[in-house]
């Protein structure tokens, strides 16, 4: 492998590492505190952050209008300028060298217009700081607080489901596969660190999630309460309901009653569907099927569930495989009742619903009608299965870090300090070749946060001191390779024969110690779970990163000294010459 393929591979991963870890310090170094806290707000509240922003603005605008038409647009709402040029073009108008407020507000058909294009602008900026933060490295409970659940398990749905009273057994074992479920469905990688455990001697469950506060994605843990339902709409009744919907505005079959043109055997649900805020607004009551016609999909009959998304739309979609029995049960449905509508429920909703043009064979199935967030949601759910007993929220709140500032100023100038003291002794001790193996340090710190960092991991104080540890602790294969290199040196070989011989020398030695390492760590991150498995991805992520920086950086720094600055000695340290 030639000098300049190394050297564009290694600058190849340091563009990916950067591109990783940008979020995260856009995040935490310019993002001001007070966007930071809109971004923590649940849906609702962003929905309400918009709307006063965007009617607050549209007065500020109709004032600046009516005191003076000739009024330039602020810089803050330079936005509005786009859209009114597309419109202007539509139209076609003459478009001004410098917009006014009444030319811009001229552009749009009325307020409205006007309104929802602020809206939108201002939803838009919240969403994306919600996106943004989803690609970060976030800071654990004792760092940074998160939120707090409390979860209670209802007796009454599993005594539905098993058709008698549960046992203490049976409710006992349900909690505990419960709290498995949500544990795999807020950390799929073991690095995310949230606290699940049961409230002694009660049916509920505490749920502590690192620096997350929105409420919206706590509810989307605990969704798929029963299990994902397809049942088949019965257009006749559907129908009469829609006529009666029209008729009587605020219908609603709890309060006024199932109208008697619903069969026995048909019960009505609602549909729903996402606003742009990803909240679910009620459209409408729908006539669905039930007992005969229905398809429970259980999690033991899915086997695959992935996010996919439509060729011609790209809209989003739920892809999953179920096994032969579940492939057999759908293939019938669908052959069955070719023609129909079929609904797909989603906690006792109809989320979306599809004419059933042909049976559908071979277990591969998709469904679509859901944001990419709700997608990426139920695709967990589907992998994760149903929760066995359906789990009501008691009490919500944020919670505080547990450390206070003083204790996390100290242990972070303790993690600084001892990575200082690492790097001052290798330049002390080997000198010039301490300095290269000072840089692959900071490389190897920079690659393990950055591989990290797409985990979304969470750092705890116990968990940065385990990365610097790493760190440290991979400093050993440099010395390993730099005594070799002194034996050959002391030989009387050159610069070059003595790099070469010494990379040779040490690579099985220290792949030898790694490999050992890694395959613990991958036992661990199998069997462990929650902070031991972070610990075990955290760990086998430096080994890979560490042998890396030592094996590849390293001899291409040497490389690059010894056959391309034609270098006549080498500064290895005390003792050498």
């Amino acid at each position: 492998m030639s000098k300049r393929f190394r050297i564009l591979l290694v600058l190849a991963f340091i563009g990916v590492g950067v591109f990783f870890l940008y979020p995260t310090v856009q995040w935490y170094f310019f993002i001001p505190e007070s966007d930071k806290e809109l971004a923590a707000g649940s849906r609702e509240q962003v929905r309400e952050y918009a709307r006063t922003q965007s009617q607050q603005a549209l007065e500020e605008l109709t004032a600046l209008a009516e005191s003076d038409e000739t009024e330039v647009v602020p810089d803050e709402y330079s936005f509005l300028t786009d859209v009114a040029r597309d419109n202007f073009r539509l139209d076609d108008r003459d478009i001004p060298e410098q917009w006014s407020v009444a030319e811009v507000l001229s552009a749009f058909r009325d307020r409205e217009e006007i309104f929802s294009e602020l809206e939108d602008h201002y939803a838009g900026e919240i969403f994306a700081l919600k996106d943004l933060k989803s690609r970060i490295i976030t800071l654990g409970l004792d760092l940074s607080g998160g939120m707090s659940v409390v979860v209670e398990a209802d007796e009454e749905s599993l005594a539905d489901r098993l058709g008698r009273p549960p046992t203490a057994d049976e409710l006992d074992e349900s909690i505990d596969l419960a709290m498995t479920i949500l544990t795999s469905r807020i950390d799929q990688f073991g690095v995310t660190e949230p606290i699940v455990r049961r409230q002694e001697g009660t049916n509920q469950i505490l749920i502590e999630v690192p620096g997350d506060n929105d409420r919206s994605r706590i509810e989307a843990y605990l969704q798929g309460r029963g299990s994902l339902n397809f049942h088949i709409v019965d257009d006749e009744a559907t129908a009469q309901l829609i006529e009666l919907q029209q008729l009587q505005p605020g219908f609603d079959p709890e309060s006024d009653g199932v109208p008697e043109f619903i069969p026995a055997g048909t019960t009505v649900a609602p549909y729903v569907v996402p606003d742009q805020y990803g909240i679910l607004r009620f459209v409408r009551y729908i006539a669905i099927k039930e007992n005969v016609d229905e398809f429970g999909l259980s999690g033991e009959h899915i086997t695959e569930a992935r996010v996919g998304s439509e060729p011609l739309t790209n809209q989003p979609t739920v892809n999953f495989v179920l096994d032969a029995e579940g492939a057999n049960i759908f293939a019938n449905l669908t052959r069955n009742n070719t023609g129909e509508s079929m609904a797909i429920v989603l906690d006792e909703r109809v989320r979306t619903s599809a004419v059933i043009n042909e049976a559908i064979t071979g277990g591969q199935v998709q469904i679509s009608g859901f944001n990419q967030e709700e997608a990426q949601n139920i695709a967990t759910v589907l992998r994760t299965a149903a929760l066995p007993v359906d789990l009501d929220i008691v009490n919500q709140q944020a919670v505080g870090a547990s450390l206070g500032a003083d204790a996390v100023q100290a242990g972070l100038r303790a993690i600084a300090l001892g990575f200082a003291l690492v790097i001052v002794f290798m330049l002390v001790y080997y000198h010039g070749a301490g300095a290269v193996a000072d840089l692959a340090l900071i490389l190897n710190l920079f690659f393990i946060v950055s591989i990290l960092s797409v985990f979304n991991l969470t750092l705890t104080l116990t968990s940065i001191a385990g990365i610097i540890l790493t760190v440290g602790m991979a400093v050993d294969a440099n010395v390993i390779i730099f005594e070799r290199i002194k034996e050959e040196y002391r030989l009387g070989k050159s610069p070059q024969a003595s790099v070469k011989a010494g990379f040779e020398k040490a690579f099985w030695t220290i792949m030898d110690a790694n490999i050992t390492t890694f395959i613990a760590a991958l036992f661990l991150s199998q069997l462990g779970t929650g902070p031991v498995q972070g610990f075990a991805v955290t760990l086998a992520v430096g080994i890979v990163s560490s042998m890396f920086t030592a094996l590849f950086v390293s001899r291409l720094i040497f490389d690059f000294g010894t056959e391309v600055l034609k270098q006549s000695k080498l500064s290895l340290g005390w003792g050498v010459r």
